[in-house]
């Protein structure tokens, strides 16, 4: 099952592989330098935010990720025994 922070891992581990930070990514993106921040990351009472199909495009784009490329920076599950 996906995660909030398992989806926000892969946009580190994307941002990494790129050898640019997240802050980075987002400028290169169109979005505000602030968008990947962590503290973006929930809202005020913890809620997770989850971020939107359009912004996850745009941060594609400018790294030239393609869907099953951006799939392979998810961390594993890991196994129950």
């Amino acid at each position: 099952m996906l995660t909030n922070k398992m989806f926000w891992k892969a946009i580190d581990n994307l941002a990494a592989a790129n050898n640019i930070s997240c802050s980075r990514m987002a400028q290169i993106s169109g979005m505000d330098i602030t968008a990947l921040n962590k503290s973006k990351r929930q809202n005020a009472y913890g809620k997770p935010h989850w971020m939107s199909v359009g912004s996850l495009v745009k941060i594609m784009k400018a790294t030239n990720t393609t869907w099953a490329e951006f799939a392979k920076y998810f961390p594993q599950e890991r196994q129950k025994p």
